[in-house]
């Protein structure tokens, strides 16, 4: 049975942390994480959870559709 504070451990686990640093998290990664905690969402379904519940990531996606990538920013003047 999913559990709902499951879905921000999945966030976490999707997480990657490039060579220079820079976090980020693809839609893809993000909804497979979920499959392993039982929750069987769509690329859209996992945009609009991140878009309206992570505030501290933007989208840096360069191709439109809904497989997208999310990356870390500090909105005080870092990345």
């Amino acid at each position: 049975m999913p559990r709902l504070y499951e879905i921000e451990g999945a966030f976490r686990a999707a997480i990657k942390i490039e060579p220079s640093g820079k976090r980020t998290v693809t839609t893809q990664v993000f909804v497979n994480e979920l499959e392993k905690v039982n929750w069987h969402w769509s690329l859209r379904q996992a945009n609009t959870w991140i878009e309206t519940y992570v505030t501290t990531f933007r989208d840096v996606s360069d191709q439109e559709g809904e497989a997208r990538t999310f990356q870390l920013f500090n909105p005080n003047g870092g990345l």
